[in-house]
Parts: structure tokens; C-alpha cells; sequence
């Protein structure tokens, strides 16, 4: 299980990664780029797909065809769990070094959504209070993985229901 989790996961990563930096490169480069939250969730959620597929190979090739749900859903967590941690690491690094001021085209970028006086006011109270938050490397951290894991986890909770098999 381990190394499958590894493998699955660091593929997974390594794509998280290379649409993370798609983006946020758009968005540092253009704060008017319409952005869309429902489209970056469904793009996140077939990426984390390769949980299904690890699971179903982890089952298929290691297990002779049969998985218990909580063995499923560990295998599905732990590459979940292997991909939002090369996630965060390539983030720390790639805001840390590439794109310091990043909260700051952020803050512009969501300013820029806004559509009337009180909403920019209340948006621009929003935005300070997440910056100064995001001066923690601790913070940092956090809601960098509370963007990723929790589709992976329910992700992995979906696949080890559908691919529970019990010995004949």
C-alpha cells in the first residue's frame, strides 16, 4: 500500500501542481482574469480521480480482487494525503521565492469581483485581516491544505465505496 500510495501520489501532486501554478500565474499576471470557483473545484476533482485508480490497482494487483471499505479509504487517504503535501511544499516554495507579493494581486484580483461600494468595503476588511494572517508560514500551511485535502478525502471515501470488495 505504501508504495502505491507514493506512486499515485506524487503523480498527483506533480498535476495539482502544474494546474496551481497555471493558475496562479493568470491571476498574478491579470487581477481583471475571471475567475471561477466551481470550475477549479470539478478540475481538482477529476485529478484526485487517480485516488480511484490507485485504489482499483492497490485492490487488483496486491489484494487478488478484494478490499474492505477501511482499508480502501486508507490507501485513497494516504495518496489524498501524499499529493496535498507535495501541494503545500511546491506552494511554500513557489510563494516564498517566485511570488512574495502575491496576497497583495490576490487582494486585487478580488476587489476587482466586486460590484458595489459596500461589498469593496467589506471585501477590503476580508482581505487585510487574510494577509495579515498569511504573514504566519503556520497559517500558510493550513489553509494550503484546506484547499486541497478535503476533496481528496471525500474523493477517497466515494472510490472506497464503490470499490469494496468482499472475498466470494
Amino acid at each position: 500500500m505504501k508504495r502505491n500510495a507514493l506512486i499515485f501520489g506524487l503523480v498527483m501532486g506533480a498535476v495539482l501542481c502544474t494546474n496551481m501554478i497555471i493558475m496562479v500565474n493568470m491571476l498574478y499576471n491579470n487581477p481583471e482574469f475571471k475567475s471561477n470557483d466551481l470550475l477549479g473545484y470539478v478540475v481538482m476533482v477529476v485529478i484526485f480521480s487517480l485516488i480511484f485508480v490507485g485504489i482499483r490497482n492497490y485492490r487488483n494487483k496486491d489484494l487478488g480482487g478484494t478490499i474492505s471499505f477501511r482499508k480502501a479509504f486508507k490507501t485513497g487517504f494516504f495518496i489524498a494525503l501524499v499529493a496535498s503535501t507535495v501541494y503545500v511544499v511546491v506552494w511554500l516554495f513557489y510563494y516564498y521565492l517566485f511570488v512574495p507579493d502575491f496576497i497583495e494581486k490576490y487582494t486585487a484580483h478580488v476587489l476587482h469581483q466586486c460590484t458595489s461600494e459596500a461589498e469593496i468595503a467589506t471585501k477590503t476588511e476580508e482581505m487585510e485581516n487574510f494577509g495579515k494572517m498569511y504573514e504566519s508560514p503556520f497559517f500558510v500551511i493550513l489553509i494550503t491544505y484546506a484547499e486541497v485535502l478535503p476533496v481528496g478525502v471525500i474523493v477517497a471515501l466515494v472510490s472506497s465505496i464503490i470499490l469494496k470488495r468482499k472475498e466470494a
